[in-house]
């Protein structure tokens, strides 16, 4: 014969019912913890455009797909300040060697590492350097910052360059690809796994862009004005100018047009306003986020 229980009293159930509420809510905010602790050990970083040489006339269908032939755009020669955490970054490190100056011809040209004095920052107070690609305009000077960890996706080191200093892709000037190799033997260079990789607190690269090989832009958790916080997106020349985002047009030199369209939505869903997605070469940068000035923008 089956024999059961009495039935609890209506006090106990309820005293058993607010003891199960209790558990159920104490196991939520435990579950939780982790995720707040990492949100606020997560630095806001500061993030500034720096330009360090401009390019007063450049062909604008070069920028931007199916452009009219006779448009020309001015170029700004940028790196990126990323500060905070004890941390003190660079997306890109910008160019420096005589041939290219020789070449291009860039105007109120600055040394990159000399362009961050004006935020008080020497050479060697910079501790990384992300590069977005191996074009000279943003690795070249890599080796002005003397204790800089340099981040790179492997798939676009391995494509271009060796740990002998061999060109692999004529995208890669030879003396940068030496440069680079001597610093990945003198164990100064992490070779990031690939797409969507947290490679510091609240900084995370994307590959896709398709500008060159492996590509790399940016998202960075940031401050903002008004003590706001939120993301901004580093496109580097995975988007040229602020024309290639607003009418959807893929950069012209590109490996893979779609992939280059497909990486720029990823960008508006990534960045916290579209505002904040920063592109590589658009003097505009400076008119939208004209704060400290004198080719120094704070993005916020």
């Amino acid at each position: 014969m089956e024999v059961l229980a009495p039935p609890l009293a209506k006090g106990r159930r309820v005293l058993l019912l607010d003891e199960m509420r209790t558990l159920r809510l104490f196991s939520a905010i435990v579950a939780a913890l982790p995720g707040l602790a990492r949100a606020q050990s997560t630095p806001a970083y500061e993030v500034y455009a720096v330009r360090f040489a401009t390019q007063p006339s450049y062909p604008t269908r070069y920028l931007v797909a199916g452009a009219d032939s006779a448009r020309r755009s001015k170029l700004a020669f940028t790196v990126w300040l990323i500060r905070g955490g004890g941390r003190t970054m660079l997306m890109d490190a910008g160019f420096y060697r005589p041939k290219f100056l020789d070449s291009w011809k860039p105007v109120a040209f600055t040394r990159p590492s000399d362009a961050l004095a004006a935020l008080g920052i020497k050479p060697e107070d910079v501790t990384d350097i992300i590069i977005s690609h191996v074009h000279w305009d943003h690795l070249d000077g890599a080796d002005l910052f003397p204790k800089a960890r340099i981040w790179i996706q492997r798939a676009e080191y391995e494509h271009h360059t060796n740990d002998s200093g061999a060109v692999l892709d004529r995208a890669i000037d030879p003396d940068d690809a030496k440069m680079l190799a001597g610093l990945k033997r003198a164990g100064r260079v992490t070779l990031i796994p690939g797409d969507s990789t947290e490679i510091m607190p609240g900084i995370t690269v994307f590959t896709g862009g398709k500008h060159t090989y492996a590509s790399e832009f940016a998202a960075v958790h940031a401050s903002l004005a008004d003590g706001r916080t939120g993301t901004i997106v580093l496109a580097s020349d995975n988007a040229y100018l602020y024309e290639n985002l607003e009418h959807h047009r893929p950069i012209t030199q590109s490996l893979d047009t779609l992939s280059n369209l497909r990486a720029q939505e990823r960008m508006a869903r990534l960045a916290s306003e579209p505002r904040l997605i920063v592109p590589g070469h658009d003097m505009d940068v400076f008119v939208r986020f004209p704060r400290p000035g004198n080719g120094i923008a704070r993005i916020e």
